[in-house]
């Protein structure tokens, strides 16, 4: 499979998430518990990979599955990442406003190709640089609103802890992307084993976060296995389906592409959003959004188009036959 089929599907399920999210609300809120979404969402991707692993071996030559702890220790780890990173957002949003925070969010672009270039040893072009600092400007630009509003004056006005904060979450982001990538590349063992191992831990960390919850509120609404379905409607499930296939591409990606695909992938599905809403929600079209559009189709253009069409690169051109000079080597034999 193409790895562009697969960022373009990617582009559209991220897209669709925060649509199928709203839209699953009522009155303004949420008649399930969201903490079990992305439970059920680790679930799914473990029993996919499961389905798919088992058909893989029934295949000869069977696929290559390392079982040594060394190995498998690995795989917590990326969870741990994303646990911390989830706390860090939440503090971070006790400092800034949501529209400061989505504009901060931008840095993991940047700290994505700083991290893939320092730990995965992945070189780099300077348009290509060029490509991913302009994507950030551009989903930055589109997230801006109008000078005259309040929110543009509380960009900078947020305590040092919040911009501080911010940082350490689009760090921890890229970190979680780029240690995944590393961990899925590390070997050659079967795709579907590896993704095994990190949705198991996955669906462990996230049932934990369940139990904890219910600690939390002394288990007044009963334990979390108890109201795992309550209230639930198909735009619910459509959205755990949604959450789990963006998971297993994603994981596609990493073993076979990189993470800088992901990251277009899912930039120019927050753009498409936006476009999105427009229709769905009468989201009010803004000259930023469309100078954003604009800036992240030129990003696009300059990370994967062939140099050739970018720059005037000089013309080689061959000598004639006629120009060619013979040089003659004596030889000398020695007896």
């Amino acid at each position: 499979m193409r790895w562009y089929v697969v960022a373009s599907v990617l582009t559209i399920l991220t897209s669709s998430q925060g649509i199928l999210t709203s839209l699953s609300q009522s009155n303004g809120g949420y008649k399930y518990d969201y903490a079990t979404v992305p439970f059920l969402a680790e679930v799914f991707k473990l029993i996919v990979s499961s389905v798919l692993l088992w058909r893989e071996c029934r295949r000869s030559p069977p696929p290559k599955m390392t079982t040594e702890w060394r190995s498998v220790r690995l795989y917590p780890i990326p969870s741990i990442i994303y646990l911390v990173h989830n706390n860090v957002q939440f503090a971070t949003l006790t400092y800034v406003d949501t529209s400061t925070y989505q504009i901060m969010g931008n840095l993991k672009i940047v700290t994505t190709g700083l991290l893939f270039r320092l730990f995965l040893k992945r070189k780099l072009s300077n348009l290509q640089w060029m490509a991913i600092v302009l994507l950030a400007i551009g989903t930055t630009t589109s997230q801006v609103k109008g000078c005259g509003e309040a929110s543009c004056e509380s960009l900078f006005s947020a305590p040092i802890q919040g911009y501080m904060l911010g940082v350490l979450s689009a760090c921890l982001s890229a970190l979680a992307g780029v240690y995944t990538e590393f961990l899925m590349k590390k070997n050659n063992d079967s795709l579907y084993w590896q993704n095994i191992q990190l949705y198991t831990f996955g669906a462990i960390f996230n049932m934990a976060k369940l139990v904890l919850d219910d600690f939390r509120s002394g288990f007044e609404k009963g334990p979390w296995w108890q109201r795992l379905f309550d209230g639930y409607s198909i735009t619910t499930w459509m959205v755990v389906l949604n959450l789990g296939s963006t998971g297993l591409l994603v994981s596609w990606l990493m073993k076979y592409a990189d993470n800088i695909i992901k990251v277009y992938s899912t930039s120019m599905a927050m753009l498409l959003t936006m476009v999105l809403s427009v229709f769905l929600f009468s989201f009010k079209p803004t000259l930023q959004l469309f100078l954003g559009i604009f800036v992240c189709m030129m990003s696009l253009h300059m990370y994967f188009a062939p140099p050739s069409m970018l720059v005037d690169l000089p013309l080689t051109t061959k000598a004639a036959p006629d120009s060619l000079v013979e040089v003659s080597v004596d030889r000398k034999t020695s007896s």
